[in-house]
């Protein structure tokens, strides 16, 4: 019976470094509630206890779906030039709500998505110049499809590009 009181301050000291450990995970950069728990499931914390430090880390502030989709939505458009439905599929991933996602693709302006996806399908028809038209152009479209954009904006600015 000695060892149950000895255990006990064990475990919380156990869960006080989790929650240092994990506070400063979450204050590094945002996070999704996916992405917390896999880390805490990752420490070797049991998933009860997982559940209520997660709980605890959303009643701090350090994890906020909300936020989360519009950081990732934001980064991903502005630094890699991801279309919108790769970053909503991503977002899916996650496992955020429909609205987080739909809060996280408004970050995206749509003149912004419009000169990026320009951009893109001209430095690809730039490597490509010495092909067909035919050849150039399915190629653009199949780099800009890979990047995430929507097929019928791809076409119609591929189509504008005459």
């Amino acid at each position: 019976m000695e060892n149950q009181p000895k255990k006990r301050p064990q475990k919380i000291a156990l869960v006080g470094e989790v929650l240092k450990k994990i506070r400063h995970y979450c204050a590094y950069q945002e996070r999704s509630h996916r992405e917390v728990k896999d880390k805490l499931v990752s420490l070797g914390v049991p998933l009860p206890t997982a559940d209520e430090i997660l709980t605890q880390l959303i009643t701090e502030g350090f994890i906020n779906e909300e936020r989360f989709a519009r950081a990732f939505a934001g980064g991903k458009f502005r630094m890699k030039k991801w279309g919108r439905l790769k970053i909503e599929n991503e977002l899916k991933m996650h496992g955020l709500t429909p609205r987080c996602i739909r809060l996280g693709l408004s970050e995206i302006d749509m003149q912004d998505y419009r000169k990026a996806l320009a951009g893109l399908l001209e430095k690809k028809g730039e490597e490509n110049k010495d092909l067909s038209p035919f050849i150039r152009k399915r190629k653009q479209a199949a780099y800009a499809l890979a990047k995430g954009y929507e097929p019928d904006l791809i076409w119609m600015m591929l189509e504008d590009d005459r």
